[in-house]
């Protein structure tokens, strides 16, 4: 019965179980501490030193020369153009991934299993390589150059193309992240919805929107950074025109090739405060995932 107390029987039962579980899993202290010294000093040294190297750097001339590198001109420029890109592109991947994602997981039809695979093409292709594609359309040279340079209309070298390479990039990671649960969800409670009198719209966000809403909050942040954080296709099709065009990473790849050192580790350090904020807010919605399943589960026990 819902809500009784567990019997005595019932609580030896779970014991025995867990403690199998945990019997299975058991290896000897030598390989434990083994694996563990090896992903404790892998994190060591390819996480944990480069970041804190990156802000000792940023600081190596104080607070006050910190401040100037990051309200310098150029450099503010480049964290505005950043924001901006990122808050037209993360919002149009989510409008994109929760249609691509309700399609795929609630619908049969021709032409799914392309989609799917549509969706993944991002992982596949070179960001190099999206920004010569988007510069082979767009460009003065490319399919749509010559009309867009009629009506006065410029894509490549201005925002609108890096917008697009950001959206391309960033493609896959709110659907990827939703479809999964939504398929996970099932059908039953939105038949149950239409089967009450609720409309299609009424069901969407009254039952299938709460029921993903941590997948998708993952796939925005996950969109978001990595928005905030591409180099490549926005470099391709940026032109890197100094406080017009260049973006945080941009910024900071320049001012090192102009030996600015510490200003350009200053810039990279607001993304890397950028990175740890996105971990950290992850890590907060993961637990209070978990905490909310815990407490579900002894509800139901």
């Amino acid at each position: 019965m819902a809500g009784a107390p567990p019997t005595d029987t019932d609580l030896i039962r779970r014991r025995a179980s867990r403690a199998q579980s945990q019997r299975g899993t058991e290896e000897p202290p030598l390989i434990k501490w083994t694996l563990l010294t090896i992903a404790l000093a892998f994190s060591v040294v390819f996480l944990l030193l480069p970041l804190v190297n990156v802000f000792a750097q940023a600081l190596s001339k104080g607070l006050n020369a910190y401040a100037n590198s990051l309200t310098e001109p150029d450099s503010w420029a480049a964290i505005r153009l950043t924001l901006t890109v990122a808050a037209i592109a993360v919002p149009l991947n989510v409008l994109f991934g929760v249609a691509a994602a309700w399609s795929i997981a609630k619908f049969e039809f021709r032409g799914k299993s392309l989609l799917t695979t549509l969706i993944d093409l991002p992982f596949s292709v070179s960001p190099v390589v999206a920004g010569l594609m988007f510069v082979l359309l767009f460009g003065l040279q490319g399919y749509f150059g010559k009309w867009l340079e009629g009506h006065n209309l410029k894509v490549i070298f201005a925002v609108p193309g890096m917008v697009l390479a950001t959206i391309f990039v960033t493609f896959p990671f709110v659907a990827r992240e939703l479809i999964p649960v939504m398929q996970a969800t099932g059908l039953e409670q939105e038949q149950a919805a239409l089967t009450l009198g609720a409309s299609g719209w009424q069901t969407f966000w009254h039952v299938t929107l709460p029921s993903v809403k941590w997948g998708l909050i993952y796939g925005v942040i996950l969109c978001n950074a990595r928005a905030m954080g591409e180099f490549g296709a926005v470099y391709v099709v940026s032109g890197h025109i100094i406080g017009q065009t260049d973006t945080m990473p941009l910024r900071v790849e320049q001012l090192y090739n102009q030996y600015q050192g510490a200003a350009a580790f200053a810039v990279a350090s607001l993304l890397a405060l950028l990175a740890l904020f996105t971990l950290g807010v992850k890590t907060c919605l993961e637990w209070k995932q978990a905490r909310a399943y815990e407490l579900a589960q002894r509800v139901g026990q």
